[in-house]
């Protein structure tokens, strides 16, 4: 998808933001990694034969994952059964890849650890650890040096945990799945972590942060062979689901970057869902007569 700014932000006299009651039509505020932004999303299917766009929409919203079932659903009159659909990792959910499966519709849906389990992307940390004149993606420094997990003594056997200070800290419930794997939780108490004299070497944020929590993970969750998600990583992980995932990126982001540059809808510049999904209609169709054009069409 493609996120285009609106350029009204609705503000008053002296800068000030005027009042206005927004109705379904109007634009939504959406959380993108450029803040809050007033504005909509312009979705598009794009066929990879020949890059011609088969359904374009525009909604006042930022989260991909509410729009592939209305995008999907409106492309089944140009589907064939054996049509496969690709998106990236913002439209994955477990709700999306149920309903592609009720609906019975061929799908590549990546997951975030996609490129983590691509033996590819293994030497990847070298490339961002290497100076960006645009922006530095290597990771910042910690603000200050606290304790960290090797400090604490953990006992899996006796499940207990002696923290720096020489206190027994209290189990957090039992064991659970954190970020895949299953771990054991302990935490601190108020009475304990309160007058400790290691309080600002233990919290990042003594003056904030009541008491210290840590975990240790122990092994990686034993994943459900039998729900969607488990099955999509499965196709993905496959050699041939690699090679027809790849596909995507050539396929679909070269009509966005024409579309966006050449023909220069860098933000819409309607108000109201209606009138901002024509907008993005009319460019996506000057985007296929042109491709029809050097097809030879136009002879």
């Amino acid at each position: 998808t493609w996120l285009a700014q609106h350029p009204d932000d609705r503000r008053g006299p002296k800068g000030t933001l005027r009042k206005s009651n927004r109705t379904d039509n109007e634009s939504a505020k959406m959380a993108t990694s450029k803040g809050v932004l007033q504005g909509y999303t312009g979705v598009a299917a794009v066929d990879s034969a020949h890059q011609i766009i088969v359904e374009a929409q525009a909604h006042g919203t930022g989260a991909e994952q509410e729009l592939l079932v209305p995008i999907v659903t409106a492309t089944q009159p140009h589907r064939r059964p054996d049509t496969l659909i690709t998106a990236d990792a913002g439209y994955h959910s477990h709700a999306n890849l149920q309903a592609l499966e009720s609906m019975h519709v061929p799908a590549l849906i990546a997951d975030n650890d996609l490129r983590h389990r691509d033996a590819r992307f293994a030497t990847q940390a070298r490339h961002l650890a290497l100076p960006h004149p645009l922006h530095n993606k290597t990771p910042k420094p910690p603000t200050t040096a606290c304790f960290t997990q090797a400090d604490f003594h953990y006992d899996p056997i006796a499940r207990t945990c002696i923290c720096p200070a020489g206190i027994a800290l209290r189990p957090n419930g039992e064991p659970r799945v954190t970020k895949g794997y299953v771990g054991q939780h302990f935490r601190g108490t108020k009475h304990d972590c309160g007058p400790c004299a290691l309080r600002t070497q233990c919290l990042r944020t003594p003056a904030t942060t009541p008491v210290r929590n840590v975990a240790f993970l122990q092994a990686r969750a034993m994943s459900k062979s039998d729900t969607p998600a488990a099955r999509m990583q499965a196709q993905l992980d496959t050699p041939d689901g690699r090679a027809q995932y790849g596909r995507r990126f050539a396929t679909v982001e070269p009509v966005f970057a024409n579309v966006r540059h050449n023909k220069g809808l860098d933000r819409f510049t309607l108000r109201g869902r209606a009138k901002v999904d024509g907008q993005w209609k009319l460019y996506c169709l000057v985007h296929n007569i042109e491709k029809l054009a050097h097809a030879g069409y136009a002879a």
